[in-house]
């Protein structure tokens, strides 16, 4: 899988939501473990002991979560910034980008409290480290942002509730709004979910409403990785700019398929000649110029006309525009309006500059 303002603080995203609501006048048994079940689905409230049971739907089944869970473990690769949120701190999450210390990046890292960081688990193709999450004594497995397999979920599931990826989207491909709410419900904080997500829609619509000139420009996201890799209009790197007002490509999910990115040919270069181009790259010197060796990427109209963003995937900004939760957006957001703004401004000789941080 290619790697694709302000760190929020969560007491200061919900008080904001609370101002902004009130001036204000988204199947049968699925494996043999606990947790797994038929019966009807909680009310998904706040209250701890009131929330429970409930009954979560997702990509083999439902899942029953019958209790306040305290020992929570992340499969999903960046299901631990819903946790971190709604107050908790994981037990064990699971590597993806950064290298960080529990795998919490520093967006997210204010919410531990100064308290120990979690086991880190690590997916080094082959799925996740059965044992090692058993060793965790985990009541409960959130495997929303990921791709596990039906057997993968029926061997996690022996030993405490999993909640898989959801059917309704592609492997990877859950809204961030989403994941924070269905993250919500399993802990028994369904309104403070309801609430933080509120609060970062809040944030990207005033962005929107500063930069009119993002509504309707077509926009799209892609990275060198083995030629030119694409994201489709169901990875949440894409729903970002949509988010801003853009409009993903008319063909790109055609061009794709039903994955949450793809390789795409020299005969849909095209695809790359938007309103704006988003690129995700190692080094952005070294990866500008070879993208423009390219002739056939160096003669399109985003190029000469300096609509190009470059985003250093190694950095921190570049691991949270990968993660996309309700914790890296504003990061990513206070970074990435500037440089978006700059490449749509109508002017080519706007320099689209990197952010200081």
């Amino acid at each position: 899988m290619p790697r694709s303002r302000r760190v929020p603080r969560l007491s200061a995203a919900l008080a904001s939501a609370v101002i902004l609501l009130a001036t204000a006048a988204c199947g049968g048994r699925s494996g043999p473990g606990p947790g797994t079940g038929e019966s009807a689905p909680g009310a998904g409230a706040s209250g701890g002991g009131d929330a429970f049971p409930v009954t979560i739907a997702h990509k083999y089944g439902s899942t029953t979560i019958t209790s306040e869970p305290e020992r929570i473990v992340t499969v999903g690769l960046t299901d631990q910034d819903a946790v971190l949120a709604l107050g908790e701190v994981p037990v064990g999450t699971t590597e993806w980008l950064g290298g960080y210390e529990g795998a919490i990046g520093p967006w997210a890292r204010p919410e531990l409290g100064g308290g120990p960081a979690p086991t880190v688990l690590k997916d080094t193709g082959t799925g996740p480290q059965v044992e090692r999450i058993a060793a965790l004594k985990p009541d409960l497995i959130l495997a929303l942002y990921g791709g596990l397999t039906k057997e993968q979920y029926t061997s996690l599931s022996a030993f405490a509730p999993v909640v898989a990826q959801p059917k309704e989207h592609n492997d990877y491909g859950i809204p961030w709004q989403e994941q924070t709410r269905t993250v919500g419900r399993a802990l028994g904080k369904a309104d403070e979910a309801a609430k933080a997500v509120e609060s970062v829609e809040a944030e990207i619509a005033a962005t929107a409403r500063e930069h009119p000139g993002f509504r309707g420009a077509t926009a799209v996201v892609a990275t060198p990785y083995e030629g030119i890799f694409v994201f489709g209009s169901q990875d949440p790197r894409s729903r970002v700019l949509t988010g801003l007002g853009f409009a993903v490509p008319d063909g790109l999910d055609a061009a794709i398929g039903d994955r949450f990115g793809a390789g795409i040919s020299k005969e849909r270069i095209d695809l790359l000649d938007q309103g704006a181009v988003v690129w995700i790259v190692g080094d952005v010197a070294k990866d500008t110029l070879k993208l423009h060796r390219d002739a056939s990427y160096r003669d399109l109209a985003v190029v000469k006309e300096g609509r190009e963003v470059f985003i250093d995937e190694t950095s921190d900004y570049g691991h949270a525009t990968s993660f996309v939760s309700v914790l890296s957006l504003p990061y990513v957001i206070d970074r990435l309006a500037p440089q978006l703004a700059a490449a749509v401004d109508g002017s080519p000789a706007t320099e689209v500059r990197q952010p200081a941080s």
